[in-house]
């Protein structure tokens, strides 16, 4: 993570004093450009780094330079790092803050729990982007200047109007009374009312954003917990739901369980395959499903959507026929 870096390049510059930006690259593993990259963006957090030209230059902090927090333990600053890794920051626009929050952190730390913290933080790796198979956790872009907005009429407790694109539908403009804010697997929502109707908009969605003076209607007190729970109850009941009766290799079981809503029957076939009746959110995610499921799946019912499962496959197999 970038943020984990700046940390570490921060310490360096502290331990060492002065550092050129090739002893800096060696020491984090990156290239000197992207060393580079990492001081415009210590020097734009607030952070006093300079540069010392002339043979024996480089990089060095001034002098005295110490942010003031008193009271954490070892471990108290090790879950401060350990969250810093988490990528609800990025996803509501505050990363460069979140940087800047962990090199105050390490800075204001006791000698000894400075090192000892980082280097614990280097043994813990949250989140990373991609699993064992080297698939990337989904990500989506959110245009900073409309997630300093969102967030502002969130906190602010204004109306929002927004330029929103709802799925296969045109943008348009919508004034809302903002709720809060909830990140899940890299994906910002705001949850939202609009006209006394519970709203949940996707912030990579939004292309524009602007904070009325109005003030917005809505509780004074709220649970996000609960609120995100009612409203992913809703969305799973709602929508044009699709039964399935299927075949299923029982090694991919659990893989089918993590994706479909429910599971209303289940039994052995003789050969050893488990019949299960599902049900999946729509025509679309069931043909995802079963598509991703591959040979371990089979499809009985309905028609459709063996027909359209074969297609697809007829079509994959016509683009990889051999050349004549």
């Amino acid at each position: 993570m970038r943020a984990d870096r700046l940390v570490s390049l921060v310490l360096l510059l502290r331990r060492h004093g002065r550092l050129s930006a090739a002893a800096l690259a060696r020491e984090l593993e990156v290239s000197t450009r992207t060393v580079l990259r990492d001081i415009e963006a210590l020097s734009a957090a607030g952070v006093p780094v300079y540069a010392e030209r002339g043979r024996h230059g480089g990089f060095a902090l001034l002098p005295g330079f110490r942010t003031e927090l008193t009271g954490l333990n070892h471990d108290e600053a090790l879950a401060l790092l350990i969250a810093g890794s988490r990528r609800g920051a990025q996803a509501f626009g505050l990363g460069s803050a979140l940087a800047s929050a962990m090199l105050k952190v390490v800075d204001a730390l006791p000698e000894t729990h400075r090192d000892t913290a980082a280097d614990a933080a280097q043994r813990l790796l949250i989140d990373p982007d991609i699993d064992l198979l080297s698939r990337r956790e989904p990500t989506e872009e959110v245009l900073d200047a409309v997630v300093s907005e969102v967030r502002r009429a969130v906190f602010d407790g204004h109306k929002l109007r927004i330029h929103y694109a709802a799925f296969g539908q045109t943008p348009k403009w919508r004034t809302i009374d903002p709720i809060g804010l909830v990140t899940v697997r890299g994906q910002g929502y705001l949850l939202a009312t609009r006209s006394g109707e519970d709203r949940t908009y996707r912030l990579s969605r939004i292309s524009a954003a602007e904070e009325l003076d109005e003030p917005a209607q809505r509780p004074d007190q709220v649970d996000l917990d609960r609120a995100w729970q009612e409203r992913s109850t809703r969305f799973r009941a709602g929508g044009d739901q699709v039964a399935v009766l299927l075949r299923l290799n029982p090694a991919r079981r659990q893989d089918l369980l993590d994706t479909a809503l429910s599971v209303h029957a289940e039994e052995t076939d003789p050969d050893g395959w488990i019949r299960l009746q599902v049900t999946f959110q729509d025509a679309r995610h069931a043909e995802w499903a079963l598509w991703h499921l591959a040979t371990n799946a089979e499809a009985l019912t309905p028609e459709w959507l063996r027909t359209t499962l074969h297609t697809r496959a007829k079509t994959l197999t016509t683009h990889y026929d051999p050349p004549p």
